[in-house]
């Protein structure tokens, strides 16, 4: 089969599991911590002090399998798939069943590793068989996925029996998802067209490129981590969300996560740094709109919040895609490896530090820092680079 059959015939199928893979991955093993936080806090009371922990336990996960797949992923992104697949299907059955916070945190250590190989192992995947006028729609279809995952997860919320249910059939998920990704590229020949990384690694000016995108990612993903790990927690504890009806917080979320299948067609229109500001401060004035929530308990406000962060997100994290590409062209896989290890670096530190600042200050003090971390993250991604 020819590389351009290939490509018409595969690219939007791959575009498609690829979205599926990162919906399982993102959107239920590793973002569906902070959605079933409410539920676990009720039926398992023992775990309440580790969810913080926990989610900085997953970013750091991600953080390392985002590491490991930078060095692989360009030369064996189907290994990636496969990686992906197993250690996200690992952790929701380990959240499953886990009661003792020590295990739940080694659970969602386990589960956070399956996006920080999904992500940079579908990049070259997907531009081995798209026709690259297209490729930059076809990630951010892709990337997108972590909208459908958290709407599957808020319809899984509401429809299983108990919580340990919802997270056994979200680890069929997730297997299901890593197949339905690695069966069309299984044969070595399926990828034969794709662009092969140079022979050297990148050299010191190329990681130079990365620096202020990497940078600006840290300070935004610090600010996010309070809406992914905590926003539906605090939102139904200040009263303008029940405790039942959590799920349609995360389903919210993902509708406004879909409008980042457009961020590709934002990106040619406005520019990287543009669309990086525009998503960015989408982000600030969402987590304001939680704080907002949490504090005076108006329903309106988590609503629309969670689904401008939705949005934001996706848009945010898809802009990182295409940065990587755009300035690693040969290496995407790594590029996007290593920005997304930025991002869940400071997810990591936020989650920690937020779930410490709202011990002692409660919502809104954290709230308003979160989204002038949101804004500043989304300031720094302007900066130019000094000769």
């Amino acid at each position: 089969m020819s590389q351009t059959r290939l490509s018409s015939a595969a690219g939007p199928g791959i575009a498609v599991a690829g979205m599926l893979l990162i919906a399982a991955t993102y959107g239920m093993a590793r973002f569906g911590v902070g959605l079933f936080a409410p539920a676990l806090a009720a039926v398992r009371p023992e775990l309440v002090g580790a969810l913080g922990w926990g989610a900085a336990a997953q970013f750091t996960s991600y953080s390392l399998a985002a590491f490991a797949a930078a060095r692989l992923v360009d030369r064996h992104p189907r290994t990636g798939l496969l990686l992906a697949g197993a250690t996200a299907t690992a952790g929701c059955i380990g959240v499953a069943v886990a009661t003792e916070p020590l295990m739940f945190v080694l659970a969602v250590l386990i589960g956070g590793m399956g996006g920080g190989f999904a992500s940079p192992a579908l990049v070259p995947v997907i531009d081995a068989v798209t026709d690259p006028g297209s490729a930059g729609t076809a990630q951010s279809v892709a990337n997108a996925g972590t909208a459908v995952g958290v709407i599957g997860a808020g319809g899984i919320a509401f429809a299983a029996p108990s919580v340990g249910f919802a997270w056994l059939l979200m680890a069929l998920i997730c297997a299901a998802a890593a197949a339905a990704a690695w069966y069309p590229v299984r044969h070595p020949a399926a990828l034969s067209g794709a662009r092969r990384p140079a022979a050297r690694s990148p050299d010191a000016a190329s990681w130079k490129l990365l620096g202020i995108p990497s940078a600006a990612a840290v300070v935004v993903g610090a600010g996010s981590a309070l809406a992914w790990t905590f926003g539906p927690l605090l939102v139904s504890q200040g009263g303008a969300v029940a405790g039942g009806q959590v799920g349609w917080l995360w389903i919210v979320l993902g509708a406004g996560g879909l409008f980042g299948t457009l961020t590709g067609k934002l990106v040619n229109r406005i520019g990287l740094r543009a669309g990086w500001v525009l998503c960015a401060g989408s982000l600030a004035v969402a987590t304001a709109a939680v704080g907002l929530s949490a504090v005076t308990g108006n329903p309106w406000a988590a609503y629309a919040g969670l689904a401008v962060f939705g949005a934001g997100y996706m848009g945010m994290s898809a802009v990182l895609i295409l940065w990587a590409r755009s300035v690693w062209p040969h290496h995407a896989g790594a590029g996007t490896s290593m920005l997304f290890i930025a991002l869940a670096t400071g997810q990591a530190a936020g989650s920690a530090g937020f779930g410490v600042a709202l011990d002692l200050w409660g919502p809104a003090l954290p709230a308003a820092l979160a989204a002038a971390l949101c804004a500043a993250g989304g300031l720094a991604g302007l900066a130019r680079r000094s000769p």
